[in-house]
């Protein structure tokens, strides 16, 4: 876990540069008109700030696409060179043109660090606390700008200031940045999946989670490069096999799911709740009824999000009970097969499959090196090799032990998710018996849904037993689909467990812009994209356009004037104050945003928003005396700051990281950063002409409108995705599209 932090903090340095960026420029060209003479030609002197807004937009079209063809990593080690190329070229910089290309250089290197970090952390973090390190852009911009601005504070209170230095020094913090990518950020774990380097995406997980045992998220990732076919949501109860299997028929068994716990012999069953809809995951209190009479508006996706989190265990920790004391590793009997063109890398080396292939019949059973076949883990019981095949009456059987009864926990993915697989049958017209795999994601519900209202006791946790005691079961939803890893063509070559696709043959198609329009993808674009236009037009441009006239009202220019700084220097000491209180909210959040989840903090931050905005709108209409006004609009800047780095900021871009398939992840990613930079470019220069023209009351207005329909945007549209594996949570897009097609249509 601790992995994960660590490369989290070292990634989210490219932001840092990038808030040092913004700010560093913004009390630089208070210096460069004056060298240039650029007083009376405002068209270059904006421009000079624009340029690197310019190259961010400009190199965000093509990033996605190259970073799922090239990787994570290598762009943003490109990324840190292109920001410490560009400081050595400011830091040079004979005139105003060789200024404005490493300006642009400059925004390369911003659009990209903006556009991946989000994705580079999603794609390695754990579900549990992957809001909080997505946090962390966040806090290293707010971080960098109030460190820049400290820095040319200084400066300014020399008697020559250096421009050129203050944009130069940028080359420090880049050249640390570009240590950090090459020397210590490893490959995200998912690309790698996707391009059937299967030995170091496993190698990169167990650094990142600090564990050997990765085999879980090593399927999940391989599942997630597809999203599954025919998705259904059932509910599940777990509970010892005897006390359900009593009261059951025959013909029921082919439903059942078994999973071994870590005593020998000892063993449970999954077996579904009959009479559920395909709906029966929804909270009690769901969507139906919100369709039906309050909420015909509501999203499906949103009810159905909503319910996994309400139905959480009452512990309250997002790890569940049972899960963790169960393996779901799938055993079939027979000899083992050798997929020998599995992993790339073991062909690359040219040893082939004997080198790292461990049999049941010998060799070391705790070597999880082999990855031939599917990310199995070779470990055997002679309870699993006396069940046999699947059989048209019985279920497949997920879960095994480790040599000497050891618990094997392979399938955890994470949030209190287990990833299962499980054969069933079909007979087609012509009488003949069709059978496949079929995935299942297993999500523990709360207490409220144990029939004898206990939840399992863990090992060592007082209760003494590892599984439901008797009499005691719990419910389970799941999530039912056909597996990326399952082909039917390889089904003639009796494969043991699931039979995988290579990886890479899924890669090598690459995205298109035709899986852009899939049901889930198109759906999550929307959210998307909609936060990110609203973002952008919720104010927070206009605000830190007007936050120095505000300070300045409330005498705090004047005060510094008065101790002999002067009117430049007292505008950078502003702004680093700032930025300073930024970082005590951001930090609130990156507490909050595991814990009360992304859209709770939207939905509890921008009412705030809203109520300041309306403020400042008062203060500009309503007459008072001018302390008043500048007390009261100092206490509404400072309060939109606080809530905006609390919500609005971050929250966007955990999304937009969480909500996409892999195979389109950078793509979409790339689609909605460019929105992104595109209103930013719209707000920034529509600025003045709408001061201009309605006035500061009216501008503050109009975003306050924009924080409204930004609420009820959230309320409607946006689900919550705290603690989930980013597989799972495209597995719920898919389906909830799917849901709110059906309900358009009835």
């Amino acid at each position: 876990m601790s992995g994960a932090v660590l490369v989290a903090v070292a990634a989210a340095v490219g932001n840092l540069l990038q808030g040092w960026d913004n700010a560093t420029i913004a009390g630089a060209v208070l210096y460069i008109k004056k060298e240039f003479n650029l007083e009376s030609d405002p068209t270059i002197e904006g421009l000079i700030v624009a340029m690197s807004l310019i190259g961010a937009t400009a190199i965000t079209t093509c990033s996605g696409a190259v970073s799922d063809w090239l990787g994570r990593r290598p762009l943003l080690i490109i990324s840190s060179v292109l920001y410490f190329v560009s400081a050595l070229v400011m830091l040079w910089s004979p005139n105003v043109y060789v200024l404005l290309f490493a300006r642009l250089l400059d925004g390369f290197g911003v659009g990209l660090a903006v556009t991946l970090v989000p994705v580079y952390i999603s794609e390695t973090a754990p579900p549990e606390i992957r809001g909080s390190l997505n946090t962390l852009p966040q806090f290293t911009g707010s971080g960098g700008m109030f460190l820049s601005y400290c820095m040319v504070f200084g400066m300014s209170l020399m008697k020559s200031p250096s421009w050129r230095l203050m944009l130069g020094i940028l080359f420090v913090p880049s050249l640390i940045y570009f240590a950090l990518t090459v020397f210590f950020l490893p490959e995200s774990p998912r690309w790698l999946v996707s391009k059937g380097r299967m030995l170091e995406a496993k190698q990169v997980l167990q650094r990142l989670r600090g564990r050997e045992d990765v085999s879980g998220e090593m399927a999940l990732l391989v599942e997630g490069l597809g999203v599954g076919v025919g998705t259904s949501i059932e509910e599940y109860i777990i509970g010892p096999a005897s006390q359900l299997m009593d009261d059951q028929e025959p013909a029921d068994e082919s439903n059942q799911i078994r999973l071994y716990g870590p005593e020998e012999g000892v063993s449970w069953v999954a077996k579904p709740v009959t009479g559920q809809s395909a709906l029966g995951i929804v909270s009690r209190h769901g969507s139906i009824d919100n369709q039906r009479s309050g909420l015909p508006l509501m999203d499906p996706l949103v009810t159905l999000f909503g319910s996994i989190h309400e139905k959480l265990p009452d512990t309250g920790s997002m790890r569940s009970m049972l899960f963790p004391n169960f393996g779901s590793m799938f055993s079939m009997a027979g000899n083992q097969i050798k997929h020998e063109e599995w992993d790339e890398e073991s062909l690359a080396r040219g040893g082939g499959a004997g080198e790292d292939y461990t049999s049941d019949a010998g060799g070391d059973a705790d070597d999880d090196d082999n990855l031939h076949s599917p990310l199995i883990s070779r470990q055997t019981t002679s309870m699993d090799k006396d069940i046999g095949p699947p059989a048209s009456n019985g279920g497949s059987l997920l879960g095994m032990h480790g040599n000497g009864g050891e618990p094997v926990n392979s399938m955890g993915i994470g949030g209190g998710w287990q990833l299962a697989w499980k054969w069933s049958e079909r007979e087609g017209e012509d009488g003949k018996k069709d059978g496949g795999f079929k995935r299942i994601y297993l999500h523990q519900e709360g207490g409220a849904g144990s029939r004898h209202g206990s939840l399992l006791s863990v090992a060592g946790g007082g209760g003494g037993g590892d599984g439901p005691a008797d009499g005691e079961f719990i419910q389970a939803a799941a999530l039912v689909s056909q597996p990326a890893l399952y082909s039917k063509e390889l089904m003639s070559q009796h494969p043991v467990g699931p039979a995988m696709l290579h990886p890479s043959e899924t890669a090598a198609k690459g995205p298109s812009w035709r899986d852009l329009f899939e049901p889930g993808v198109k759906h999550a674009l929307v959210v998307g994209v909609g936060l990110q236009i609203l973002q952008q037009f919720s104010g927070i441009n206009g605000v830190l356009y007007y936050t120095p006239q505000i300070l300045e009202q409330a005498g705090v220019a004047v005060l510094l004037s008065n101790m002999g700084i002067s009117s430049a220097s007292a505008s950078l000491l502003i702004s680093a104050l700032t930025s300073l209180l930024m970082l005590p909210a951001i930090a609130v959040a990156m507490r909050l945003m595991d814990l009360s989840g992304r859209r709770s903090l939207l939905l509890g931050t921008i009412p705030v928003l809203i109520v300041t905005l309306i403020v400042l709108v008062l203060g500009n209409v309503v007459h008072m005396s001018t302390v008043v006004h500048a007390v009261i609009s100092t206490l509404s800047v400072v309060v939109y700051f606080c809530f905006f780095v609390m919500g609005f900021g971050p929250v966007p871009n955990i999304l937009c990281a969480e909500i996409f398939p892999t195979r389109v992840r950078g793509l979409c990613i790339a689609i909605c950063a460019l929105t992104f930079w595109i209103g930013d470019i719209i707000v920034t220069y529509s600025l003045p002409v709408m001061l201009n023209s309605v006035g500061l009351a009216g501008v503050f207005g109009m975003y306050a409108v924009v924080c409204l329909i930004s609420w009820v945007f959230v309320f409607l549209k946006v689900p919550e995705t705290k603690g989930m594996p980013l597989e799972v949570i495209t597995e719920f897009f898919s389906v909830g599209a799917k849901q709110a097609s059906a309900a358009k249509n009835n």
